[in-house]
């Protein structure tokens, strides 16, 4: 387990073109906990976990991941998993293969692990239909597994309910609140009060590109 883990966001403001999107943004998380961000779409949420990833660059202002500066000292954010928006995966494989061959870019094959992790977020390893066919449901569940298979310090989760049933709620909610117990630290955007109030440590509201504490 990581200490002290820390994303420091400091004056950050993003445009595009003439659209100002995020608008002087300051925020100081630390592991073991997790921040909870609430908006309407549009409101600027997806762009700043975007910008706390590394995939977009902030117009001024900056974010520093454990005291380094992002975008200068590192390129993306370390050791992370990252649900922001639909995640790629090969539609005609199972859920099983699709994960095998994303962890193996990096790691052995490990089968009992990989069975560990989709059990974890409620599929089945041995099914065998493709992944393009799965529900909406079942393919946020992937998404969730892909994001926690390389047992990350960092999560950045946009929307992660989307498409869950209750119980998928449920089941998604006491497997987050269990990687805050182990000292991860979980930057989560959503439209549910509910799953903020639930799961988070701090809350912040976002709008029109201003973030508020609540």
């Amino acid at each position: 387990m990581m200490n002290n883990i820390w994303i420091e966001v400091n004056h950050a403001y993003k445009s595009f073109k003439d659209n100002e999107v995020l608008k002087d943004i300051s925020l100081r998380c630390e592991g073991g906990n997790i921040y909870g961000i609430i908006g309407r779409n549009g409101s600027g949420k997806t762009v700043l976990l975007k910008c706390i990833s590394g995939f977009l660059k902030c117009s001024k202002g900056d974010i520093l991941i454990n005291g380094k500066q992002l975008g200068k000292e590192i390129d993306m954010l370390p050791n992370a998993g990252i649900i922001i928006e639909e995640p790629g995966y090969l539609r005609r494989w199972s859920a099983y293969h699709n994960l095998e061959f994303l962890y193996s870019i990096n790691h052995k094959k490990d089968k009992g692990y990989l069975y560990s992790v989709l059990r974890k977020v409620g599929l089945d390893p041995k099914l065998k239909r493709p992944l393009g066919k799965y529900s909406l449901g079942m393919k946020q569940r992937f998404a969730i597994a892909q994001a926690i298979a390389e047992e990350p310090e960092f999560l950045i989760l946009d929307e992660p309910m989307n498409g869950l049933d209750k119980n998928g709620v449920e089941e998604m909610r006491q497997l987050f609140l269990k990687m805050k117990s182990e000292g991860k630290l979980i930057l989560l955007a959503s439209h549910s009060r509910e799953d903020i109030e639930i799961l988070c440590d701090e809350v912040y509201e976002m709008e029109a590109g201003i973030l508020r504490k609540m």
